[in-house]
């Protein structure tokens, strides 16, 4: 002690402030973000020739919204093995097979439209496809963050992945009605088919350490039942779910009838609200750590609800196209407030074994709220009047937000035995 108590104690050096942009200084996350962003470009194209076809084939607001819902109907029906495949396979070979099945899927739909032998059925189907591939990837996907970025990294790994899709939320859609009005809509999806080249380079020369490899039934349906177990006694996790439910499906009105308010502005103009949205979720997600640095979890996120409610209404009352530009512009920064402290949230409720199927349950709830809601407007905008519906909807936003007195969020910081890989 005498001889240790002499040695003059080390400074202590100043905490290093954590930049959001530090993640694209690490060479394999900054890969894997920049092809993702393309992908992620492909992809809101891809919405906008669907939601744009529709309208082409049929007017009724039912078929529209169920675009939106049938994209995200399958997270009904596999989320939740996907969840459970994805912590234990390789979720690099899972990956690599569902990124191959959307472009599969965006190819054959392309051929059809353009060929001239698209239906709204086939519509339907094809985007349901896409959907199931999209639902098989994300929770694998969501679950390799901690895998290519550094633990001092992660949190903003997790800000930039949100960023980067709405950058592409900013681009896609815009570039997407451009694509649309040169040349059709089959031609959005075969471009949103080659995006995914990308991400399935990447994956193919990814060296990453070998996963389980497990897929007996027996072992699927105990990581899932595990996961139900798990769910029962994370009062975190039941937080974050229940507070998805209730803003994702009254939430999902707005963009569900977006393309019905756009209609008179022809698929550049729908291309260009949607890029103003994406904007606006852009600009929300740089100034995202400033938020939470003065703000809770829960007091963000209520507050950013009342904006986006707001939001919800006036696309309900005033149709010009200005005006609505602004609407977008304002409820994609309340949008990206919002989802982003969910997902953050939802990364960190759960320790590492056990993330992919924590992710899964949070995307069931979250996709499938969206999912739901957008066929329900779709349904009351056509009995009741879109502006009627999507003051419904606001109202339901309003009382969401009650929500908050029961079910907290919890701002946690990410700990090392969470970011544990498969």
């Amino acid at each position: 002690m005498s001889e240790l108590g002499s040695i003059p104690p080390m400074p202590v050096a100043p905490p290093r402030r954590r930049s959001v942009l530090g993640p694209l200084h690490e060479p394999l996350f900054r890969t894997l973000w920049i092809a993702a962003v393309v992908s992620y470009t492909g992809t809101w194209m891809q919405n906008v020739g669907a939601g744009w076809l529709m309208t082409s084939l049929t007017m009724s607001p039912l078929m529209v919204g169920l675009v939106q819902a049938t994209g995200s109907i399958a997270v009904f029906l596999v989320v939740l093995p996907a969840g459970a495949i994805a912590d234990v396979v390789d979720r690099r070979k899972l990956l690599l097979f569902t990124q191959t099945w959307m472009v599969v899927a965006a190819a054959g739909l392309g051929v059809l439209t353009i060929a001239g032998i698209v239906t709204p059925s086939l519509l339907l189907l094809f985007t349901l496809l896409m959907g199931f591939g999209a639902v098989l990837n994300d929770p694998a996907w969501q679950a390799i963050t901690p895998e290519i970025v550094s633990h001092h990294n992660f949190a903003a790994g997790i800000a930039l992945n949100s960023a980067g899709f709405n950058v592409a939320r900013a681009i896609g859609p815009a570039l997407g009605g451009l694509v649309i009005a040169a040349a059709g809509s089959g031609i959005a999806f075969l471009l949103n088919a080659l995006s995914f080249f990308g991400v399935i380079y990447f994956l193919y020369q990814w060296k990453r350490k070998p996963g389980r490899t497990s897929l007996r039934l027996g072992h699927l349906v105990l990581a899932m039942f595990e996961g139900f177990r798990h769910l029962r006694t994370s009062a975190p996790m039941k937080a974050v779910l229940v507070r998805s439910a209730v803003f994702s499906i009254s939430a999902s009105a707005l963009p569900a009838l977006l393309p019905l308010l756009a209609h008179p502005f022809g698929s550049q103009g729908y291309g260009l609200l949607l890029g103003f949205f994406g904007l606006g979720a852009l600009l929300g997600a740089t100034g995202l750590a400033y938020f939470r640095r003065r703000l809770s979890a829960d007091a963000l996120v209520c507050l950013a609800t009342a904006v986006f409610a707001f939001a919800t209404f006036a696309a309900g009352r005033w149709q010009s196209f200005a005006v609505l530009s602004v609407i977008m512009l304002i409820g994609g920064i309340a949008w990206i407030q919002i989802l982003a402290s969910l997902n953050v949230s939802a990364q960190t409720m759960s320790p590492g074994h056990m993330r992919a199927r924590a992710i899964s349950m949070y995307l069931l709830v979250l996709q499938g709220g969206l999912a739901g809601g957008a066929a329900l407007w779709g349904e009351i905008a056509e009995r009741v009047g879109m502006g009627r519906s999507l003051s419904y909807a606001a109202i339901g936003l309003a009382v969401g937000m009650l929500a908050t007195f029961w079910f907290r969020l919890r701002s946690v910081e990410t700990h090392p035995n969470a970011l544990a890989m498969n």
